[in-house]
């Protein structure tokens, strides 16, 4: 249980589900929506599929020279 004070200064509803997540530095409690955050921000980065498809527009390009 956390404090009314903790839950209003960081935005959390009573009754609001919170998820523990373990990480290196220690524990983390988010609720779901942070959780999605930021799975979707470790999981943003370089399109592998535009990747492969620019490697094989250059590779037919250069055939076709």
């Amino acid at each position: 249980m956390l404090p009314a004070d903790i839950r209003e200064r960081v935005g959390i509803g009573e009754g609001t589900e919170l998820i523990v997540l373990e990480t290196s530095d220690g524990l983390a409690l988010l609720t779901r929506e942070q959780l999605k955050r930021r799975v979707r921000s470790e999981l943003a980065g370089p399109s592998l599929v535009a990747d492969l498809i620019e490697e094989r527009r250059t590779a037919a390009k250069a055939e076709g020279a």
